[in-house]
């Protein structure tokens, strides 16, 4: 992934390549926290709160192990169902 500043610019692929170009205006400020992406600080504490009460469904596939928030890492644990 790169990420291409306003101008003039250009990217060159070394071997064949499948390559998706998307622009537009800024979304403007970002919060990250491990595995959440928002534009509000509280949006994410929300987010914590509703993994941490299991309440964010997870891929049909794959739900069986539980991982832990990064500040309360320690053995993953199944889910419960």
């Amino acid at each position: 992934m790169t990420v291409l500043g306003p101008g003039a610019a250009s990217l060159v692929a070394l071997a064949p390549s499948l390559v998706m170009l998307l622009g537009g205006e800024p979304l403007g400020e970002r919060f990250l926290y491990w595995n959440f992406v928002s534009s509000s600080k509280e949006r994410i504490e929300q987010a914590k709160a509703d993994w941490l009460a299991q309440r964010i469904k997870l891929p049909d596939l794959d739900h069986d192990e539980f991982i832990p928030l990064p500040e309360q890492a320690g053995p993953a644990k199944r889910r419960q169902s």
